[in-house]
């Protein structure tokens, strides 16, 4: 996943005096195995609930059993009751980050302290209001209020991600704008692209790479591993033919990978995403040049057009590969394979 910068927000509530203040309303144990679930101790690590049955001698089950009585415990006390504002407060911070959010970004939006960020899921968990649903194969764990808009944004991810294919790269404005046809009845103020990225960054299934475009997670184009893709990438952003040494020193400087320039010359002669189009230089297969050396490009322009006058063949080459107009001349003196006729015009020898 691509993580954006997230400003942290200062809470008005002050999560370790009001997680205290709740606790204060359970027995020992409960407290004790509430401590340790979520980590609100002196050391920032939750515990899973074997281990602490282990702790106490008694199945994860039974420790689970507990954990559901100290939440019901605690929302029915007094305690609970004269928070209302700390809970007010996490309510708005989750409307005004969109109405849902990732656990992560709202975590890492209220502080970069794990201890804090431990008092607020606890809070967020203990709160009556808020609804959590558990990363599954589509989308990561997430924190929401209004079901129906949860429900919405849920629905236009998945056509979103539907309508794409491992080969689409999309820019950041038009992701968003995209996204935004499938959400036309939710409130004007959440059609925002800040919001629009957080939604974005719910799902488990696209992504954006490293230059800031959005497309499948399982796209190589995304999750670059190889030269081969890094240098794609470079390609596509440089948007014309580029020499393959240039095209390793963009990929040190994007990506900051190391790229031995031989190496990179090797990977783009294996790949038949990338086009030799003149001397070292480089071009993408999508963008419709021919493969093959200057000989082949002619056969496939006159098995294409038919028969064309030299002027017309050494246009059209040339919009092919970057090469002098001689060395289109020398191949079509070469009579293996081009015929002249007595019009002047040259066609492919049968």
């Amino acid at each position: 996943m691509s993580k954006s910068i997230i400003p942290v927000a200062e809470l008005n509530c002050k999560p370790k005096q009001v997680v205290k203040r709740l606790l204060g309303a359970l027995p020992e144990r409960a407290r004790d195995v509430i401590v340790n679930r979520y980590g609100l101790g002196e050391t920032p690590k939750r515990m899973t609930l074997e281990a602490i049955g282990k702790k106490y001698n008694v199945t994860r089950e039974r420790i689970r059993q507990i954990e559901n009585y100290a939440l019901m415990s605690i929302r029915k006390s007094d305690a609970y009751a004269k928070e209302k504002a700390a809970f007010a407060e996490l309510e708005g911070l989750l409307h005004s980050l969109g109405g849902i959010v990732s656990e992560e970004e709202i975590l890492s939006h209220v502080s970069s302290d794990k201890s804090i960020q431990n008092q607020v899921h606890f809070l967020l968990t203990a709160g009556e209001s808020f609804k959590r649903e558990r990363e599954d194969e589509h989308f990561r764990h997430r924190w929401y209020i209004d079901e129906t808009l949860a429900k919405k944004v849920h629905e236009a991810l998945r056509k979103l991600y539907k309508g794409l294919s491992n080969k689409d790269l999309v820019s950041e404005l038009d992701i968003v704008a995209h996204f935004l046809t499938h959400v036309e009845d939710v409130a004007d103020h959440l059609k925002h692209e800040q919001v629009v990225k957080r939604w974005l960054n719910l799902s488990k299934v696209i992504g954006k790479n490293q230059l800031g475009e959005w497309g499948l997670l399982t796209s190589p184009n995304i999750r670059a591993k190889g030269m081969r893709d890094f240098a794609f990438l470079v390609l596509r952003k440089h948007g014309s033919p580029i020499h393959f040494r240039d095209v390793a020193k963009s990929i040190e400087k994007l990506f900051g990978k190391k790229a031995h320039v031989a190496t990179t010359h090797n990977e783009l002669i294996k790949d038949p995403r990338f086009v030799l189009v003149g001397r070292g230089l480089y071009a993408l297969a999508e963008w419709g040049y021919m493969s093959g050396v200057v000989k082949d490009v002619i056969r496939k322009i006159l098995s294409e057009h038919g028969p064309l006058t030299k002027d017309e063949i050494i246009d059209r080459v040339l919009k092919e590969r970057y090469v002098k107009e001689n060395t289109v001349l020398v191949n079509l003196q070469n009579q293996k394979y081009f015929k002249k006729d007595r019009e002047g015009k040259y066609s492919v020898v049968e």
